[in-house]
């Protein structure tokens, strides 16, 4: 195969969609300070994408990610069974195996409430610093 050719077909295949990939026709850019870009540019090499593939994920993961993060949620879970059993344990209390039983059934049917309201929290927090 001649020179040509070869690049020929290497330039069609660098330019070729992925099969089920949609035109991507927009841009959604930022600025950002030089400290910034670099430090971007470094976790994106890391990642081995380039800056823009990384940088589309990051921004499209944060968008889609659910607000009642299953994760987080469970973390609110943990923190609340802690607290709860902690304060009997500080108080010098005996808990039995019925007031166990309540308390995991007070986690498990309010972690989604909990989690959330904590969620509101941060992002209120979030909203006053900026």
């Amino acid at each position: 195969m001649d020179s040509e050719a070869k690049d020929q077909r290497d330039l069609s295949t660098r330019f070729r969609r992925s099969e089920g990939r949609s035109g991507r026709t927009y841009a959604a850019t930022v600025k950002v300070s030089r400290s910034e870009l670099a430090e971007l540019n470094r976790v994106a090499k890391s990642e081995q994408k380039a800056l823009s593939e990384w940088a589309r994920e990051v921004l499209l993961r944060e968008v889609r990610r659910a607000q009642n993060d299953p994760l987080f949620t469970e973390i609110v879970a943990t923190r609340m069974l802690l607290n709860l059993v902690l304060k009997h344990i500080a108080c010098g209390e005996l808990m039995s195996a019925e007031m166990f039983t309540d308390v995991l059934t007070k986690v498990r049917t309010t972690k989604h409430k909990q989690a959330l309201d904590m969620m509101e929290q941060y992002a209120a927090t979030d909203k006053k610093e900026s």
